[in-house]
């Protein structure tokens, strides 16, 4: 009886050329996340933005990225994912130069929106593209944990562009280093990467893509808040109005023909929990960056530069992570390693609650074994969840992984957050206002008291959230071995399905030199 992997054609260079350029676009969507965070001062200093326009500055991206990703990957399926990506990055690069030349707070938040759409349409496009590329199991998982590297690093990446693209040009060069990849996208793409769609893809249903966004954007921004403002009445609304829709949603894609996401997707036994793996993995590691981020610069005392870059070293193993994860599925059952991903993120938190005022290295050496154990889950979710896919519905399966990405990355930076700033207040009670919300407001405090009466409060302050964040990472610790259980119970014995023979690619209609798949 032959398997799946020796009955499944295998890639050769051009695949492995076309994949090289897919990752393009992947690392520049990653790094429009945390791009900003060197170049608001200046943006501020220029363009003289109100609070609500800063924030919005901010959140606009990821807003329209997280509300569109369902749309734009069911649209994907439809119209061919090349396609897809190709107008996606001609947004993307038109949305950059005006970002980049922006005279006014509206007009540059009007850009970060164009530019979430824009990425929209790119994430799905390219997990879908490589799913339909490699269709061998070892080769598809593989290119996918390459895939997972390149996004997890890209967001580190972002900051520090950004940074050092700031101490030589001014604020819009940050936005402006997507227009040179952008046009070099547009130029391989088109060569290297053959057309994929769904041959009977049926009808576009209209009114799924504003349900869906209701659905998606309420809870995303709910999150957001009660991570940055606590449960708030208006918050927890927000999170109720988003379920509601969800379920309105959800009835839909389950009673019609033509759904937004097929039922034919959660046939697969992979493929539901996949997802939801996938989702606590996101979690995990938004949820500790959480911390980190505000450790290094608040409690270190470093400079946001300086943090970024440190933030890099965790990168060495976590870069290995994947790849190593991926052979070693070939020998293990898949569901075990990824349970072992679960514990090793569980093991990072635990590292995390051993951490005091002065734990440089005990801060990175834990973020780095969190994260190899995140992109092990992700990598190997996301392999299992698309082979259990059909082809023709990859794009819809790869937007339901990336909208679980925003989902689990907003919830955990909402629980664990919130979880910490409740240890913190407590720490606190007795102190100011200021003091009291937040660090970076004790910061603050701390520098207009001055002298030791300052030093005394920020000492304080520092050590409370420590104490806030060890209880976080219990907390994260705990959750991360219960995903550990789950995963080695839902995924055991999970096999990619062997590719049908309809599963080809369109020979492309203008001649370009890239031959059909069969």
């Amino acid at each position: 009886m032959t398997t799946p992997a020796a009955t499944a054609r295998r890639a050769g260079r051009r695949e492995w050329t076309a994949f090289t350029v897919l990752l393009l676009p992947l690392l520049l969507v990653s790094m429009d996340v945390s791009v900003l965070y060197f170049a608001i001062p200046a943006i501020t200093d220029q363009l003289a933005p109100s609070a609500t326009q800063q924030l919005w500055i901010f959140d606009s991206y990821a807003f329209a990225l997280s509300g569109l990703l369902i749309t734009m990957g069911s649209l994907g399926d439809r119209i061919g994912r090349r396609k897809l990506l190709l107008i996606g990055a001609t947004a993307f690069g038109i949305a950059s130069v005006c970002a980049g030349y922006a005279t006014s707070a509206e007009m540059l938040i009007a850009a970060r929106v164009l530019l979430g759409i824009g990425g929209a349409t790119l994430m799905p496009s390219t997990l879908a593209l490589v799913r339909n590329l490699f269709q061998d199991d070892k080769q598809r998982g593989k290119a996918i944990a390459i895939w997972s590297g390149a996004m997890t690093g890209g967001i580190a990446l972002g900051s520090v562009l950004s940074g050092v693209m700031l101490n030589h040009f001014w604020w819009g060069s940050v936005f402006l280093v997507n227009v040179p990849a952008m046009l070099l996208l547009l130029l391989l793409v088109p060569v290297l990467v053959p057309e994929f769609k769904d041959p009977a893809p049926g009808r576009f249903d209209l009114l799924s893509v504003p349900l869906s966004m209701a659905a998606v954007l309420p809870v995303v921004y709910g999150l957001k808040e009660i991570a940055a403002e606590g449960f708030e009445p208006l918050h927890l609304g927000c999170l109720a109005v988003g379920l509601a829709f969800a379920y309105v949603f959800v009835r839909r894609q389950r009673t019609r023909d033509d759904a937004m996401i097929p039922r034919a997707l959660f046939r697969g036994r992979g493929f539901g929990a996949g997802i939801a793996l996938n989702t606590l993995a996101a979690f995990a590691v938004m949820g500790s960056a959480y911390f980190t981020t505000q450790y290094l610069q608040s409690v270190l005392g470093m400079g946001t530069l300086e943090a970024a870059l440190w933030s890099l070293a965790p990168s060495v193993v976590i870069g290995a992570a994947a790849p190593v994860s991926a052979a070693l599925a070939q020998k293990v059952d898949r569901g075990y390693v990824i349970a072992g991903g679960f514990a090793l993120a569980a093991a990072g938190f635990a590292l995390f609650s051993l951490v005091d005022t002065d734990s440089l290295w005990l801060i990175l050496t834990g973020a780095g074994v969190l994260s190899s154990g995140v992109v092990t889950v992700m990598s190997l979710v996301s392999d299992m969840a698309l082979a259990a896919a059909p082809a023709e519905k990859a794009g819809s399966a790869a937007s339901l992984l990336e909208t679980g990405t925003e989902f689990g990355g907003a919830l955990g930076m909402a629980v664990l957050g919130s979880l910490g700033t409740a240890v913190y207040r407590g720490d606190l009670a007795d102190s100011e206002p200021a003091v009291r919300e937040t660090l970076g407001g004790a910061v603050a405090a701390a520098h207009r008291i001055g002298g030791e009466a300052g030093e005394q409060v920020l000492a304080l302050a520092r050590e409370a959230f420590v104490h806030g964040m060890q209880y976080a990472a219990w907390g994260g610790a705990a959750l991360m071995l219960g995903a550990a259980v789950l995963a080695a119970a839902l995924m055991r014995g999970v096999q990619a399905p062997a590719p049908p023979a309809a599963e080809r690619a369109e020979a492309p209609a203008d001649g370009a030199a890239v031959r059909a798949y069969n």
